[in-house]
């Protein structure tokens, strides 16, 4: 992890450049999702590996401040106050907003790399093209897990402009890398994982406050818990319409879901409540990634519905960190980090997840069995060492290679 897709990784060197990231980035920083958090660790992780770094952002999002990193948000022209997760007409009028602002302070300073995430590439490569700088262009998601569209097909046709003639493309998931790597002209593409959520670590009395809380019907509920966004991609209705028959085999089963969205809660709790399992289904919102570990080890089960996508879901790292059984779809997606060892896998319709929840709700013994090699995986692969290093030999390539 780190190297360039298909090769062996190296230590970075002690005498490898430093200089200046500008770190641009059209999402809302801090949100409670899966990019905006990968985000924070990528610019702690640059600024630790001796970087000065700016980090161009939108205006929406919680205020946070990352040590070594200067946060500029740009201006919020359209009075926005969220902005919906892939390409959309918003992102790209504030996409034209930030490349402005970009050029601007790329005329006041002198930036080494230019890194652009999404959308924010083809900024990026203009800009190390003006400047006579280096161009990073990091891709979080399969543009293929949109819905199809004319703003899809532009977008898509952007995208593998800027795989190709970027200085290095970083994916999440090695699907992304291993395509990446065949259209970059350099071949240079990295795997580089997102890591847990949260660098906090599960503790007694957090966990059994979580506990308190989420086991309404008392001590001997089983906790089957789904973390993440309501998008299509993330297999919902397959979850939701799983639900009924998976209470009907296990009456001691309560489904947690943890996650925002006020309008598809609603909906989702009177399709509950039509099914006649309202009361089995906890929406319980969002919690900040410091105590979501706590939420995932007061839990028994842990879900992945997943249903599209080419990188990891970021929750299946969350899920691994605290040690708990796992229900997932048998897709790509989850088989990048999961196997029959850690995970009860399905097919991906509701009654096979159904089936495979009530499994795991049945039986201690096969829960216990499937969490023991959870936390390994992160230990030895999934953490910030690592994570920190892979972008440190990343941008150390990037600034030894001839520039174009």
């Amino acid at each position: 992890m780190g190297a360039p897709y298909g090769a062996g990784g190296s230590e970075v060197s002690g005498a490898a450049k430093r200089g200046r990231v500008l770190f641009m980035a059209s999402q809302p920083y801090f949100s409670w999702r899966g990019s905006p958090i990968r985000l924070g660790f990528d610019v702690r992780a640059i600024s630790e590996n001796g970087y000065d770094v700016d980090f161009l952002t939108l205006p929406i999002g919680e205020d946070r401040e990352i040590p070594g990193v200067r946060i500029v948000r740009a201006p919020n022209l359209f009075r926005a106050k969220k902005i919906s997760i892939g390409p959309s007409p918003l992102k790209l009028a504030f996409d034209a907003i930030m490349f402005a602002q970009a050029f601007l302070m790329a005329c006041r300073k002198d930036y080494d790399i230019f890194h652009g995430v999404e959308d924010c590439g083809p900024a990026a490569l203009i800009l190390a093209g003006i400047r006579g700088a280096k161009a990073v262009f990091e891709k979080h998601s399969d543009s293929g897990s949109y819905k199809s569209g004319a703003l899809i097909s532009m977008y898509n046709r952007m995208e593998k402009f800027v795989v190709r003639n970027a200085d290095a493309v970083i994916g999440t998931g090695p699907g992304l890398a291993e395509r990446a790597s065949r259209l970059n002209r350099y071949g240079a593409a990295y795997h580089i994982s997102d890591i847990p959520s949260s660098l906090a670590e599960p503790d007694a009395e957090g966990t059994a406050a979580a506990s308190r809380e989420l086991r309404q019907g008392g001590p001997g509920e089983i906790i089957a818990t789904y973390v993440g966004s309501f998008a299509v991609y993330q297999g919902m209705d397959l979850l939701f319409a799983s639900i009924p028959k998976a209470v009907s085999k296990c009456p001691n089963l309560r489904i947690v879901i943890i996650g925002s969205g006020d309008a598809e809660i609603e909906r989702r709790k009177s399709e509950m409540a039509a099914a006649g399992c309202a009361d089995k289904v906890s929406f319980i919102g969002t919690r900040d990634p410091d105590i979501l570990p706590c939420y995932l080890a007061a839990s028994d089960i842990l879900l992945s519905p997943r249903i599209a996508g080419m990188n990891t879901p970021l929750k299946l790292l969350d899920y691994l960190k605290v040690s708990r059984a796992i229900a997932a779809t048998d897709n790509q997606a989850n088989r990048f980090i999961l196997d029959e060892s850690t995970a009860v896998l399905t097919p991906p319709d509701p009654d096979s997840f159904a089936a495979g929840v009530a499994a795991l709700a049945a039986d201690p013994a096969l829960r216990e069995k499937k969490a023991e090699s959870c936390r390994r995986l992160v230990d030895e692969k999934y953490n910030f060492n690592v994570f920190k290093a892979s972008l440190a030999k990343c941008y150390s390539d990037v600034l030894t290679r001839e520039k174009k």
